[in-house]
């Protein structure tokens, strides 16, 4: 998916890339409410754990709320990304500050594994060499159920966000989200996801330790709490990387922006083209094109001007750059 841009707004014309076009106009707020119910859902999980692990001394709570806080933190980082990341282009950043979502993301990702992972896992190993029983386990079930249902609307809300896009794109939901340009989708998506599954590990580390009497099965879930964590911010600075140092848009763009391009009534055709993601659903258009007619070259320069302005004023570009064609070069069909 891709995000408006500024540059060019004035200039009137349709939609370049069609319906990923409106889905751009739409997502950036979508995204916005999708961290906004994450935080609160995170932060009032944070809290519940807190209280559950220390009334009940369980690893496995203990855990789970290190895992709840490095979320809610994560939330304040991406909330920052979104901002950020939307302001408007300048003379030192033509093509706007689109990646600095990605670096904000991936800062968050690094305060789950730190945060999260690494206190997890360092917990659960104390307590297999330090045992000590767990109380109360009804208040940690408690805490538990609620957590789900709390976490539960947290992914279901980046569910409905992901479904369209992956529609859009004929991609399977899990799919679409490892694919999207926004880092904010995928970092709620994958981080509540995590959530469940800890909050489901937790789960069968207390009732082991009820039935048992041993804290053993609580540290072990403590452990594979933070494994998961690991694994789950791992991927996540792998995405960000990815993206900071120049990820093409997914083949299907490509091939509706070469389709666009030969729609336009100036263009003949279309040699060279390369989208590159410089934002959450924001594009830079780099292109060649042999336009129609046999102008002069100052007239040619001036409509190759006029079809970029024409581009540029399409949600989701943030930026075209269009040289001529060579005669012996191959054409691209979409």
């Amino acid at each position: 998916m891709l995000l408006p841009a500024n540059r060019g707004a004035a200039v009137k014309s349709e939609p370049f890339l069609g319906p990923l076009s409106h889905s751009a106009r739409v997502a950036g707020s979508a995204s916005l409410t999708t961290v906004l119910i994450a935080f609160a859902a995170n932060l009032l999980v944070a809290v519940a754990k807190s209280v559950a692990a220390v009334v009940t001394g369980s690893a496995s709570l203990l855990a789970e709320a290190a895992h709840s806080w490095a979320d809610t933190g994560n939330e304040v980082l991406l909330l920052i990304a979104h901002r950020r990341s939307r302001r408007p282009p300048d003379r030192a950043h033509p093509l706007g500050y689109g990646r600095e979502a990605y670096v904000w993301s991936l800062l968050a990702a690094l305060g789950l594994f730190v945060a999260g992972a690494a206190v997890s896992v360092t917990h659960g190993v104390q307590e297999v060499l330090h045992p000590a029983p767990a109380t109360d386990f009804f208040v940690g079930y408690v805490v538990l159920a609620v957590s789900f249902v709390l976490e539960g609307i947290s992914f279901l809300r980046s569910v409905r966000q992901a479904r369209p896009a992956a529609e859009l794109m004929e991609r399977d939901l899990i799919g679409a989200v490892m694919a999207t340009s926004d880092p904010t989708l995928r970092a709620v998506f994958v981080e509540d996801s995590a959530a469940l599954i800890g909050l489901a590990i937790a789960a069968v580390g207390l009732g082991a330790h009820q039935l048992t009497g041993s804290s053993a099965p609580d540290a072990v879930g403590s452990i594979l709490v933070g494994v998961l964590l690991a694994a789950v911010a791992t991927f996540l600075i792998d995405r960000n990387r990815e993206f900071l140092i120049g990820e093409e848009a997914d083949p299907r763009v490509r091939t509706a922006a070469i389709r666009a391009l030969l729609a336009q009534p100036e263009v003949a055709r279309v040699t060279y083209l390369r989208l590159e993601f410089v934002g959450p659903r924001l594009v830079s258009v780099i292109g060649d094109v042999d336009l129609a007619g046999d102008d002069n070259e100052s007239n040619i320069a001036v409509r190759l001007r006029a079809l970029e302005a024409k581009i540029d004023a399409s949600p989701g570009v943030a930026g075209t750059v269009l040289s001529l064609s060579a005669a012996d070069e191959p054409s691209l069909t979409g």
